[in-house]
């Protein structure tokens, strides 16, 4: 048997994932054309690559049917409940950086801060009769932040396009979306709240706590890790 390791199967996050490997003295590739979704490993033993979309990894971590998974911070703690009894964080990568945010339109300059949100939030359902919308893809984490943070009065609206244009076609009031340099915000009239940093992400190796190992994967998986420098 052999350890199954998940990484993005392309774009930018598999090729940093391949270039943080390679550095390591572990080379990952694709075996045939971007089309096919097998891989190869070398420069240590007993370790089948996995491709699958950074989306699918979390879940598969969870369900124990790979052993390490390479995937955003950000994918598995809105994917998974109580993520850290079904994964553990072995080592964030330094790539893939991206920061989930909240943020209302500039033209709301009394809207500064989460109570500002709130007090705004209560006024606009007074004025409407329906709760200020919130578009986003994070629900788990967007609704346990403004929980923790006191602010109701809001409900979260599904959002699989382009998020920051919900507002301009007038299908919610906020947002809560990933943003690296918020020059797209900034293009849609949005500004992000001065306490409005929900999380920050980046691509991290994560081990499963629940796929079997047997005494040769926890072997073949003390080698890798230590090549890996990894704790």
């Amino acid at each position: 048997m052999s350890l199954k390791l998940g990484v993005p199967s392309k774009g930018r996050l598999m090729e940093k994932t391949f270039d943080w490997f390679g550095a390591r003295g572990v080379t990952l590739g694709r075996a045939g054309s971007d089309r096919e979704y097998a891989g190869f490993v070398e420069g240590v033993d007993n370790v089948e690559l996995i491709l699958l979309s950074a989306g699918e990894i979390p879940r598969e971590l969870a369900a124990g049917r790979i052993h390490l998974g390479v995937t955003g911070t950000d994918l598995v703690r809105e994917k998974l409940g109580q993520w850290d009894g079904q994964v553990q964080e072995l080592a964030e990568l330094g790539f893939g950086h991206a920061d989930l945010v909240l943020a209302v339109p500039g033209a709301w300059v009394d809207v500064n801060t989460l109570d500002d949100l709130d007090a705004a939030a209560a006024a606009f359902r007074k004025a409407h009769g329906f709760r200020l919308r919130v578009a986003t893809k994070y629900h788990r984490l967007v609704r346990d932040f403004l929980r923790e943070n006191g602010v109701a009065d809001y409900q979260l609206v599904d959002s699989q396009g382009a998020t920051e244009g919900t507002v301009k076609n007038e299908t919610a009031e906020a947002i809560a979306d990933i943003t690296s340099t918020g020059d797209t915000l900034r293009a849609n009239h949005l500004k992000i709240l001065e306490d409005g940093m929900i999380l920050r992400s980046q691509a991290t190796l994560f081990k499963s706590r629940k796929a079997v190992l047997s005494d040769a994967d926890r072997g073949n998986l003390k080698g890798l890790l230590e090549k890996l420098s990894v704790d």
